[in-house]
Order: C-alpha cells, then structure tokens, then sequence
C-alpha cells in the first residue's frame, strides 16, 4: 500500500526523550517499511526515518516555541499530507490531542483515518459524530467502547520494540513512577503507595506545574527520588532496576504504554483497575490490578513476588511490533475497501 503517516509536529519521530506518541508513531512507521509498504512520514525535518519523510517544518513545536499557535502548525502538516492525497492509497493521522483530521476525511481524494491517543469526554465525542462515517481505529477495547456513535475500523494494541527493553532478572530495591506529573496520573497517589509500604520510589518525567505545585513537596531526595525527564536507554534501566512499576491512575486511560515497556523488561506492575488495565496487566500474572490504594499497598507485597521471567515472556508475546503493523494494515485494507465501495 502507499501510506501517508502523519505524525504529531510537538517533536521528532521517534523523541530524543519522552513522547509516546511518537514513539508508536515511530513504530509503525519502520514496522510497515519492513512489511514492505511504500510510506511517507509527515513529521518534523529531525525525525529519522526510513520511510520518505516530507518535513512541513524542521522543529516541533516543543523544541522551538516561536511555533505557535501550535494547532495551526498541526493543522498545515495534516494539510500537506491530503494535499498529496492522489500519492497514496490511504493517509493516517495520529491525533495527540484531538483528531482535527476529521475535517479533511470528506474533501481528501484518498481515505482518512485517525488513531486517537487519550480517552474522549461527552463534549468531545458530540462534536465528532458530526462524521460518523470517518473511521478511528482503536488502541483498545476500552477506548472503542468509549467511541460510540463512530465508526471504529477495527482495534489494535500497541506494539513495542521488546529487543531494545533489556530483561533484568535482579533489579535494585525501589519502585518506580515514570509518566506525566499530571493528577490523573496518579504520582501523588505512588508516593502515597512507596511511604505505606516503607518502600524507595524513583519519579521519572518532565516537570510540569503539578509537580510543583503537588509532587515537588513530597520529594525528600531519599525515600521520595526525583531523577527528572529520561531518554530511551535511561528509561530501559529504570524498568528493569525497578522491583515494580506503580500505576495509580485516577481517570481511565486507552492503553498505558509504560505497563508494557516495564513489563518488557520483566519488572511487573501494580496498576488500579481502571481503562484498559485489565486489557494490558493479567492480574496475577504480570502484575496485580487493584480497586483502590488501600487494595494495592496490601497487595504490593505479592506482585513483588512475580516471576519477572514470566512477565517479560507475555509481554514479548503480547505486544511485539509486527503484530501491531499486521493489525493497522488490516484495518487499512478494510477502510480503503469501504472508501471505494462509497
């Protein structure tokens, strides 16, 4: 197939450090290229590729702040990509913060679809019904489930690179949090979890205002560790030196990529029941999935136990990349299929 990938402008495809959009995007860019698909990746002039890549703008938008307002430069990548539309048999956009792309999806000459990357509220998801016929294609069950009254392509869970999430059979005493400082991530909550049971916990993201103004606090540098923003290799270190993964969301998310990057390495998680969870982490297998707080500081103490053989085994089985690339061409096949029988 002849596929255009539009990928987010905030960084480069892949990120120099945290972006797990344009990790995935990164992934199924060089996983499709190796299926032997003729792909043009719509990113940054910095992105490495083997893909053809057409650069709209040489920096994101995070690593130059005179791109602003940030949606129009968005807005003119996915327009470069539809203004190419004859090139290509299908143009997929992943849509970090909200599928814009719908608006080119009845003008294009070619099929637009769109993975969304976030759990829509009612508000969100009332605007988007005014396409119903744009396809989405679903990171999850749980995130299908919440796209109702839209046309859901078809389902498929991340991938990851499992070569590069090095297994660590003896990992260091701590426990570790590594996603956004956000409330709905939970990272007061794992500090909460890491003080009840006595136990060392790393931080690990960028800065944003909720640590300082909720996290920050609570870091004594000692039990409490921030170690800031980490780039790929760093991050494979922390997963695999980490006794588990703490995971206490507060609002459901479609996936949780981290669960299977921590798992890659055999570090198993401990996760509240929320999202797609249970879609992810086989409780009691690689990892415990709990009602509430109280639940998992009671039950950290059985998945520090887990065999992390056994963890890093169902993750390589569960989420390698090709399966990923098989299930995205699927659903593309299918939406071109329906494109041309409209």
């Amino acid at each position: 197939m002849r596929i255009a990938h539009v990928a987010p402008v905030a960084t480069s495809v892949p990120p120099q450090k945290s972006g797990s959009v344009q990790t995935m995007t990164s992934l199924l860019t060089e996983g499709l290229v190796d299926r032997g698909h003729d792909v043009t990746l719509f990113a940054p002039g910095h992105s490495i590729t083997r893909a053809k890549l057409h650069a709209t703008f040489p920096l994101g938008y995070r690593e130059d702040q005179t791109m602003w307002p940030w949606e129009m430069y968005e807005l003119l990548n996915l327009a470069a990509a539809v203004e190419r539309a004859d090139e290509f048999d299908i143009i997929h956009y992943e849509a970090e913060y909200f599928p814009m792309s719908l608006a080119f999806t009845r003008l294009s000459r070619a099929p637009v679809s769109q993975t969304l990357h976030h759990a829509p509220d009612i508000e969100e998801l009332t605007l988007w019904r005014r396409y119903p016929d744009a396809p989405f294609i679903a990171i999850s069950r749980e995130q299908a489930r919440l796209l109702d009254g839209l046309n859901v392509a078809g389902v498929v869970p991340h991938g990851i690179d499992t070569e590069r999430f090095v297994f660590n059979a003896t990992p260091d005493d701590y426990l570790l949090f590594l996603g956004r400082f956000t409330p709905g991530k939970g990272p007061v909550q794992a500090i909460e979890v890491a003080k009840r049971t006595g136990m060392r916990l790393l931080l690990a993201a960028a800065e944003e205002q909720y640590y300082h103004d909720a996290v920050k606090p609570l870091v004594d540098d000692k039990q409490i560790v921030y170690v800031g923003e980490v780039d790929f290799d760093a991050k494979v270190k922390l997963f695999g030196g980490a006794r588990a993964l703490l995971y206490p969301v507060q609002a459901g998310e479609p996936f949780g990529l981290v669960l299977a990057e921590a798992m890659a390495c055999g570090t198993p998680v401990a996760a509240l029941d929320r999202g797609a969870v249970r879609e992810v982490v086989d409780d009691g297998m690689t990892g415990g999935v709990f009602a509430d707080i109280d639940a998992m500081v009671n039950g950290l103490a059985r998945v520090l136990t887990l065999d992390r053989g056994h963890v890093r085994a169902e993750a390589v089985r569960r989420f390698g990349i090709m399966s990923m690339v098989d299930g995205y061409v699927d659903a593309f096949h299918r939406i071109v299929a329906q494109w041309k029988a409209r």
